[in-house]
């Protein structure tokens, strides 16, 4: 099998966020950046697949400026045999162009799989995936959280509220992956060693003009500062009374 992963570079989300001067992007000074959290669990499906099938291949694709050679090269090493970078100044907030940049690569590169995550938590647009198997005309399942491969063809499970859907899809066909499907490996200090040796190719992102762009961020209003009204059985007329007046829930 042929397998691509397409990743992204994402910040560390356990950190207080300030928006950049030119206020439609965020200040990365202080910010740790790693592979998105659902990206490294389609990596990690995508290397189960290639140790049951002998002679398979992981490639991984990443879209965005040099910067993110580091995050291809940890998914090198956690086994994955080669990396391209699409090169552009920075991802545009638009998913369409950014899957057009993806599908133009893709479609000439005979993969029988291609794996996303199932969305990135710095936009949690969650489109890229599906737009990229419209323009290549593939079968897609979305979120998955279990996958059986075999034959040519795909068994894979997605949750749903209150229920679970079990789809079957032919290959070539894209997906796009979800918490539960695994727990992505740690990478070795051979690995390590070994993907400072793999080729990462670096072409030019075949991006079109954004047909939708990101006007301005704002952070949320900060919270108004709490207020004891008192202790014990005491305070709850007051509190009944507050809940009436003020926050008006009762």
């Amino acid at each position: 099998m042929k397998i691509a992963v397409c990743i992204k570079r994402v910040p560390d989300m356990d950190v207080r966020f300030r928006i950049g001067a030119d206020n439609v992007s965020v200040d990365e000074a202080g910010l740790k950046f790693d592979i998105n959290d659902f990206d490294a669990w389609a990596v990690e499906a995508a290397l189960q697949l290639r140790d049951k099938n002998p002679g398979s291949e992981v490639i991984v694709i990443s879209l965005g400026p040099d910067v993110v050679q580091e995050t291809i090269r940890k998914a090198l090493s956690m086994g994955v045999a080669r990396g391209i970078q699409l090169k552009a100044e920075k991802v545009p907030f638009d998913g369409f162009a950014v899957a057009t940049a993806l599908a133009t690569e893709l479609k000439t590169g005979g993969y029988d799989l291609i794996l996303f995550g199932k969305m990135s938590p710095d936009s949690s647009n969650g489109v890229v995936g599906a737009m990229v198997a419209e323009l290549l005309g593939l079968p897609c399942v979305t979120a998955i959280s279990s996958l059986e491969i075999g034959d040519a063809q795909g068994k894979a499970k997605r949750e749903l509220e209150g229920a679970q859907e079990i789809v079957e899809f032919p290959l070539p066909a894209v997906l796009t992956v979800d918490e539960g499907l695994n727990t992505a490996r740690l990478p070795s200090l051979k690995g390590i060693m070994a993907a400072k040796k793999k080729p990462l190719d670096v072409k030019p992102a075949q991006l079109p003009e954004a047909n939708l762009t990101l006007r301005k961020l704002e952070l949320p209003a900060e919270r108004k500062a709490g207020r004891v009204v008192g202790e014990g059985t005491a305070a709850v007329p007051e509190l009944v009374k507050l809940l009436q007046t003020e926050a008006k829930v009762l």
